[in-house]
């Protein structure tokens, strides 16, 4: 009987093993909130444009494109989707993540690791910062900048491109890869996941995922041609509170707001 007790308790240990890690799990995603969100409005887009960024101040849109020899930074009419001003990069480029901060744009590239630096008003090239790893989503809260790089790993730098500190990007204990656009919305940095149509409210404190914003019937993936035109491109007007989305060769840019 001893010996069938001790056959038993392996199996007995798995089980435990499994109702933990089952538990964790569960806690994970079931307690964290799923915002869906309702289409206020949509402006015209260039379905050309493999968006990589995205910005917005009154109604003037900044968009940062990828793909070598077709990444540019971009100016465009909101309301009628006109490219007023455009910069190509030079071929080597695949360009990535922008952001505006005070009166400079930056631009990430995916694998040059270069983030080039632009006057806002006029698109003049300014310098560059050199950083290591990829570049993929860029964001700044007025002071700081926030950067992706296809981990769970968010850097947030200062304007010379130091690394101030690292958040590592947490669903309850689980980390959170494939941080793709990012954007500083109300104290919250809001991420794009790569290849997924929701977007991912982090606490820019502690890394943690705070809730979801379900972007899934914005642009049904069913409408969509190709499966690399996934969401990606996030913009806030903080004046007017205005959020806008968009995704890779989209051919609209959609107002949204986010129901709780």
């Amino acid at each position: 009987m001893k010996k069938i007790l001790g056959w038993l308790t392996i199996p007995l240990a798995g089980l435990a093993i499994l109702a933990i890690v089952s538990s964790n799990a569960a806690t994970d995603s079931d307690a964290i909130t799923t915002s869906s969100v309702k289409v206020l409005g949509e402006f015209p887009h260039d379905p050309g444009a493999f968006s990589q960024g995205l910005a917005i101040e009154g109604g003037t849109l900044f968009e940062g494109t990828g793909k070598y020899g077709g990444s540019s930074l971009r100016k465009i009419e909101l309301t009628t989707g006109k490219i007023t001003s455009q910069v190509p990069l030079n071929q080597q480029y695949f360009g990535e993540g922008i952001t505006v901060l005070g009166d400079r744009i930056y631009q990430l590239t995916w694998r040059e690791r270069v983030c080039l630096v632009y006057e806002k008003e006029t698109l003049k090239y300014l310098g560059a910062h050199n950083y290591t790893g990829e570049g993929w989503g860029l964001a700044d809260d007025e002071k700081q900048l926030y950067m992706s790089d296809g981990s769970s790993t968010i850097r947030v730098l200062d304007t010379d491109f130091k690394v101030v500190k690292r958040l590592t990007v947490r669903v309850g204990r689980r980390r959170l890869d494939n941080l793709n656009e990012l954007e500083f919305v109300d104290n919250e940095i809001l991420a794009n996941i790569w290849y997924e149509d929701r977007i991912a409210r982090i606490d820019p404190q502690t890394g943690q995922v705070v809730g979801w914003i379900d972007c899934r019937d914005v642009y049904p993936a069913s409408q969509r041609p190709d499966r690399e035109q996934v969401l990606n491109g996030i913009a806030y007007e903080a004046e007017s509170k205005r959020l806008f989305v968009t995704g890779k060769n989209w051919p609209k840019v959609f107002e949204i707001e986010i129901i709780p």
